[in-house]
Order: C-alpha cells, then sequence, then structure tokens
C-alpha cells in the first residue's frame, strides 16, 4: 500500500511535506507556505490558516465551506520569497471541482516566519 502524495502537489505524504508545518514547524519559504495553506484548505484546517495569516489583514474568523473540494494547485511564477528575503510573492492557480482560483499572493516575515498577507486575483 503506498502513501498518497501530499494535496500541494509535491510527492512527499502529506506528513514530511505540508503536514509538519500544518503541525508546528515554520514554513522556510514563501512558496513552502503558500503550498501548506493550499493542503489546509483542502483539508479544512482554518486554524493553520489564520495563524499564517498577516495580523495586519487576518479576519477575525473564517469559515470554510464544507462542500468545496480542491483538486489540484499549480505554481506558475515566484518572486523572492526566500531565507534570504523579507517578502515575497507566489502566483498559483488553484483547481476546484467545477473552476479555479488563480491569484498573485504576497507573503512578508513576522517574527521570522513567514505570513500571507493579501492577494490579487488574475483572470
Amino acid at each position: 500500500m503506498t502513501t498518497p502524495s501530499c494535496p500541494c502537489g509535491r510527492p512527499e505524504p502529506y506528513a514530511k511535506c505540508c503536514g509538519r508545518f500544518h503541525a508546528g514547524a515554520a514554513a522556510p519559504t514563501a512558496e513552502a507556505l503558500m503550498r501548506s495553506r493550499y493542503s489546509a484548505f483542502v483539508k479544512g484546517d482554518a486554524g493553520y490558516l489564520l495563524r499564517t495569516w498577516h495580523p495586519r489583514t487576518r479576519p477575525a474568523r473564517l469559515d470554510l465551506d464544507p462542500g468545496m473540494r480542491w483538486t489540484g494547485l499549480e505554481i506558475s511564477g515566484t518572486a523572492d520569497g526566500s531565507a534570504f528575503h523579507a517578502t515575497g510573492t507566489v502566483t498559483f492557480r488553484a483547481s476546484y471541482r467545477g473552476g479555479s482560483l488563480h491569484e498573485r499572493s504576497r507573503f512578508e516575515r513576522v517574527d521570522g516566519a513567514w505570513v500571507y498577507v493579501d492577494g490579487e486575483f488574475l483572470d
């Protein structure tokens, strides 16, 4: 029996990929945080999404649609967002049953940890 790959699209098992970030490890790059946030949407983990949202832009609460079925993530570009940067952007397309979301997300470091700031919808 094989372990399924992570929802973010990487071939590693969830526990070794995004699951470790959901369990408390810090994402090393803006892209890794973006992937882990996508996986959190797939898993319905609103707590992780709120914890990794910039305090300046974070909503008071997040109600996820339990009927939403995310089907894939494609990263089309990144700018900065490495261990050597304070900010970064990730452009991606997240597919769901019935459509997709194309966004350029902005990330910043807060107390050394990457957090999601906001996004611009494309298309």
